[in-house]
């Protein structure tokens, strides 16, 4: 009986499915027989190494303001909370 009920519902489930190809509208057209070619320029090693070299430096740059923003930040955060934590205690106190 709930072996019958599952193959129910995964019918059910494929009935609410599209019915079209998912690839057809997309930009650029879709066709089987069609090969997508790329033309990219060549290049040198000198140039690569350039290339992974800037993208290190971009890196090591984003990750130097990521880590002094989340910094600025806790010590925002942890700024509220002690100061809200003595208005705290000063309440409890009275």
């Amino acid at each position: 009986m709930a072996g019958t009920s599952m193959v129910i519902s995964v019918k059910n489930n494929l009935k609410l499915l599209s019915k079209r190809d998912r690839l057809k509208n997309r930009l650029g057209g879709y066709s089987l027989d069609k090969k997508t070619e790329y033309n990219l320029p060549k290049a040198t090693d000198k140039q690569l190494t350039a290339i992974a070299k800037r993208l290190k430096e971009e890196r090591k740059i984003r990750m130097t303001k990521v880590i002094i923003i989340t910094t600025i930040l806790f010590l925002g955060l942890l700024y509220a909370f002690l100061y809200s934590s003595n208005g705290i205690v000063e309440l409890l106190t009275y």
